[in-house]
């Protein structure tokens, strides 16, 4: 049986019961264990250990947001937010976590409000620098399925947008051109050449759908960063999607030839192309977008590609031990993701604060049962 180590890092907005955003992420930091700020105060990150066990994962994910809920409601009438953009308000002004951070600053003034997003970062192990690169090119040109599945950012400011994940539509993908790394050589040559060029600030200034990662960037690496992804709130379709994706790089360690510079019919510079006309296409209608395929440029509809692949893996997260946690990726197919949902819901009752407020029960009521159920249960075994 093979597991990759997992690991998460979740970004969330916090604020009242109500949507309205409230930057409350330099007392939580201080205050609360594992918990840190971002350059806007209406942020605040948990990362999660690297776990190869599926169940561990969840209660990894759920019980610090319980921590923090219950944290929330001490200070005040406050809870967790779901989605990636400032759906109620107020993207007009940059709100500082730490008023004497250089870096900050040049977040601030540089990018203001498109940076403050709530995401989902999705780390996989892979401790060989050469299978990593491999692994990032064939993430690369599949990130808009991720995307697909994950899209929560479809209102911004109290308006729909006309995107379903406005986060990623105006998200500054930096530095703006980025190539397939042939090689961790390759990797290490760019990355030194953007620092002196200051294209990048530093090496976390690498704001691409996927990146190498590792303690020592670019020089010793051992994960591959999946960061396009919006934020999931439901921890089953997040563990869904992370399965899809230990699932997919399985496959290629198994048959490299998986990799889209071995296999593509296309030049690389066609498949980039192509991949970033996918990112947007899937910014704007998520599962319903039509797509074109990085082997041979030809279209095909994100819902019938994700349908596709997850026909090819499933055997191998059967024969892994975790078939059970990546078949919620049909119910997203079915149902469809939480942008779609909201949007839905708009057409009945165009009421997004609404919208927004049950939204926050909900997922409230769902933490607290997997955390009852599951994760009291995996302490005790």
């Amino acid at each position: 049986m093979t597991r990759l180590c997992k690991g998460v890092e979740v970004e969330m907005y916090t604020g009242t019961p109500q949507g309205e955003i409230v930057g409350l992420s330099d007392r939580i930091s201080k205050d609360l264990n594992g918990f840190v700020r971002e350059p806007d105060s209406r942020n605040v990150e948990y990362t999660t250990a690297p776990l190869s066990c599926y169940d561990r994962l969840l209660c990894a994910l759920v019980r610090p947001r319980q921590n923090l809920r219950a944290y929330l409601q001490k200070i005040g009438n406050y809870t967790i937010i779901p989605g990636s953009t400032l759906s109620l308000g107020d993207s007009k002004k940059f709100h500082r976590s730490d008023p004497i951070n250089p870096y900050h600053s040049y977040i601030e003034n540089t990018y203001g409000t498109d940076v403050v997003t709530a995401s989902i970062h999705i780390n996989i192990g892979i401790p060989d620098p050469e299978l990593l690169m491999q692994a990032c090119r064939l993430v690369r040109v599949e990130a808009p399925l991720y995307l697909a599945l994950s899209a929560s950012s479809p209102f911004l400011d109290g308006q729909v947008t006309g995107y379903h994940s406005t986060r990623w539509q105006m998200f500054p993908q930096t530095p703006e051109k980025v190539p397939f790394f042939e090689s961790h050589n390759h990797f290490i040559r760019w990355t030194e050449e953007q620092l002196k060029l200051k294209t990048m600030q530093n090496v976390r200034h690498l704001w691409t759908s996927v990146r190498p990662n590792g303690h020592n960037r670019p020089y010793h690496l051992n994960r591959l960063e999946l960061r396009i992804c919006d934020l999931i709130v439901d921890p089953i379709a997040l563990l869904a999607v992370i399965a899809l994706l230990e699932s997919r790089l399985l496959q290629l360690i198994k048959d490299p030839t998986l990799d889209p510079l071995k296999s593509s019919q296309l030049s690389p510079d066609t498949i980039l192309d192509i991949t970033h006309s996918n990112e947007m296409a899937v910014a704007k209608h998520s599962l319903e977008a039509e797509l074109y395929h990085w082997q041979d440029g030809s279209k095909i509809k994100a819902t019938a590609w994700i349908e596709q692949i997850y026909q090819q893996v499933s055997p191998l997260a059967k024969q892994n031990g975790f078939s059970c946690f990546l078949s919620p990726v049909n119910k997203i197919l079915r149902n469809g993701n939480l942008a779609q949902q909201w949007l839905k819901k708009y057409q009945t009752s165009p009421d997004i604060p609404l919208i927004i407020a049950e939204e926050i029960q909900t997922v409230a009521q769902q933490e607290k049962m997997l955390e009852d159920k599951l994760c009291d249960a995996l302490l005790v075994a």
